[in-house]
């Protein structure tokens, strides 16, 4: 993996919920979501396919922690007939509770670093279990 996306040892996500929330504009954080996109090596950047990436403020309401979402189907799951009207999956990361975990503008942008990579890596067919067993839970 390249040394750019290493999970950090910052404080994450469920760590951080004591904290203040911490203020950045929507323009900052959207900003923040296109540097981590930027951040993807180029080599693995050519391998996503038709995958919209979307900022929203706030996650579903049985998930008000839920800090990103892959909707889709993983590369690993797709065959001849998926591409046959097929909308771009979708990755979102909220807004809000990302700002609500961190304790810094600096925690917000190495949160939504590694959120970014966690559902990127869903939509290369890793699950949960294993990307929790590589630290990028």
């Amino acid at each position: 993996m390249a040394a750019g996306l290493r999970p950090s040892d910052s404080p994450t996500g469920a760590e951080c919920q004591d904290a203040l929330v911490v203020e950045m504009s929507r323009e900052d954080f959207e900003a923040a979501v296109s540097d981590a996109l930027d951040g993807i090596p180029e080599d693995l950047a050519r391998l996503i396919d038709n995958v919209v990436v979307l900022v929203e403020d706030d996650p579903p309401p049985d998930q008000p922690n839920l800090l990103g979402l892959y909707e889709g189907t993983p590369l690993t799951e797709r065959d001849s007939w998926w591409a046959a009207g097929s909308l771009p999956d979708r990755i979102t990361i909220f807004r809000n509770p990302t700002l609500s975990a961190c304790r810094s503008s600096a925690e917000v942008v190495e949160e939504v670093r590694v959120t970014v990579v966690h559902e990127l890596a869903h939509h290369f067919g890793i699950d949960d279990d294993r990307l929790h067993e590589l630290g990028w839970g």
